[in-house]
């Protein structure tokens, strides 16, 4: 029987963290329940999660700052809850790589199905217990050429000419992995969203524009003039695969 998946919810209320808990524990999650981020960076050090749901709005230390730490140090998805007036935490919360959001309070059947799609993306060498097995690839084409970098669809990682791995967010991976399905074709902001299986537009669509400009940073030779991921104005976002240069 393979492991469950292991989450930890941060959250400075002890009702909405406990409930959050007890509803993933039902479901087969093994759950960690943390009041902030001294508690959450303590349980780290022991053992990193598969995901962090993470509420933003904490008063010890707001979740966007704990969101950059975490990132800095792992590569773990998060889910950040947020309150519905702080469209801006959101946006800033998915610039610092963070994986998803909802709001506050949330509705925890939907709450599991953003966990269920954020560790489909994210394990993709693991059965996720209780999330779905992701289909297997045919060896042949699982590695797909972006400017300096190579993108490795089965481990879902992106890798230098000498194998180095980059750190690559889960929704970062779902736009290149929708731009290695769609080379030479230009798409909106709206068609990359939906082919990316992004939930909520009004938050994503801004962020869009934030996760190509870091992609851009990890894949381009010249990061200010973009030949692999090019804008076209009017239309979107086009990928030019570039045959190397001898």
């Amino acid at each position: 029987m393979s492991q469950s998946p292991h989450i930890i919810v941060v959250d400075d209320e002890a009702p909405a963290r406990e409930m959050v808990g007890d509803y993933l524990k039902m479901h087969g999650f093994t759950v960690t329940l943390c009041d902030g981020g001294k508690s959450l960076r303590a349980e780290i050090e022991t053992k990193v999660p598969d995901l962090v749901v993470l509420d933003l709005n904490m008063p010890e230390e707001d979740g966007l700052s704990i969101i950059r730490d975490l990132k800095s140090r792992t590569n773990v998805p998060v889910i950040m809850l947020t309150a519905t007036a702080s469209p801006i935490d959101r946006v800033v919360g998915l610039e610092l790589g963070a994986d998803d959001y909802i709001a506050k309070p949330c509705e925890l059947r939907e709450l599991m199905a953003r966990i269920r799609s954020v560790l489909r993306r994210s394990t993709p060498g693991k059965g996720v217990g209780v999330a779905e097995a992701a289909p297997a690839k045919s060896s042949k084409d699982h590695l797909v050429r972006f400017g300096t970098k190579w993108l490795d669809l089965e481990a879902q990682a992106l890798r230098d000419d000498d194998g180095n791995e980059h750190p690559l967010t889960a929704s970062e991976f779902g736009l290149l992995k929708v731009f290695a399905a769609n080379p030479k074709r230009v798409l909106s902001r709206e068609r990359l969203l939906e082919l990316a299986n992004a939930r909520d537009a009004e938050a994503f669509d801004r962020a869009v524009d934030l996760r190509i400009m870091r992609i851009r940073r990890k894949i381009e030779p010249d990061p200010t003039r973009p030949m692999v991921i090019r804008t076209i104005r009017g239309g979107g976002y086009l990928f030019s695969p570039v045959a190397e240069k001898g």
